[in-house]
């Protein structure tokens, strides 16, 4: 009978087409910031028909974020991928730094989150302040429904009619009644750039916003969470806070991406 042979210490790690693809668009994207369709294409010399079927499916999961300039599209990292390091602590979206968000929660004396868009759903990638015990932790949860979330109501009114609409036509039947609980809303949310809800039994309570890049698109939002008995007494003022320290913040200049 022949002896087994032995086992070996090291393992072999095939590589994987599509993954070695998938791999090699995201690293020159980090690499040169704001690299074009075109010149991704003649970097990796991979065919436009299937560069594209990537580049798409990157998009749509928020792993890649493309922004115009002039008649070109510029690619840059996504929000998905800072939602995958968010335990850092080293990571902003846009012009908010994370001393920013621990100065405006001393303020406030409340819980604040920074989130993005990252396909139909609100993930927190920074956060000050937060409390494990609320269940209201992003590391716990760091997505979010967005018709179910302050931050989320913040980020569809901002968004143009077609998007929006859109966004509510895909909305599962469950949704019915979050979608005209929003939609009864959206015109206050735009005018007072402040958008509102409970959770938790109606325990917690939350006021955020949104704030924008340099041509008025929202990228991120700011929401500041606490118990209703402490936050509704005192909401005009933290409304006011917030929209303070935002444009504050929306006056900064922005490099395309931040050392970790």
């Amino acid at each position: 009978m022949k002896a087994p042979a032995a086992a070996s210490d090291e393992r072999t790690h095939n590589h994987h087409r599509t993954i070695d693809r998938v791999v090699r668009i995201l690293e020159e994207v980090v690499h040169r910031p704001g690299t074009t369709f075109g010149e991704l294409a003649r970097i990796l010399e991979m065919p436009k028909s299937s560069l594209h079927g990537f580049v798409k499916g990157l998009l749509a999961n928020g792993w890649l974020h493309e922004q115009q300039d002039g008649s070109q599209y510029r690619l840059f990292l996504g929000p998905g991928v800072y939602s995958l390091i968010l335990t850092s602590g080293q990571i902003r979206a846009g012009m908010v730094s994370n001393a920013d968000l621990h100065e405006l929660q001393e303020k406030l004396r409340a819980e604040v989150y920074l989130g993005v868009l990252v396909g139909d759903q609100l993930v927190y990638v920074a956060e000050a302040g937060s409390d494990p015990v609320a269940g209201f932790h992003p590391r716990h949860i760091i997505r979010r429904e967005l018709l179910q979330s302050a931050g989320g109501k913040a980020l569809l009114a901002s968004k143009a009619e077609g998007w929006l609409a859109d966004f509510l036509r895909r909305r599962p039947d469950a949704e019915s009644d979050l979608i005209s609980e929003f939609l009864s809303e959206v015109r206050d949310i735009r005018s007072s750039r402040i958008a509102r809800n409970y959770t938790q039994n109606r325990t917690r309570y939350a006021l955020a916003s949104v704030l924008c890049d340099s041509t008025g698109k929202s990228v991120a939002s700011v929401t500041v969470v606490g118990s209703a008995e402490d936050l509704l007494p005192r909401q005009e003022e933290i409304a006011t806070e917030l929209l303070r320290h935002i444009d504050m913040w929306q006056r900064r200049d922005v490099q395309p991406r931040e050392a970790i």
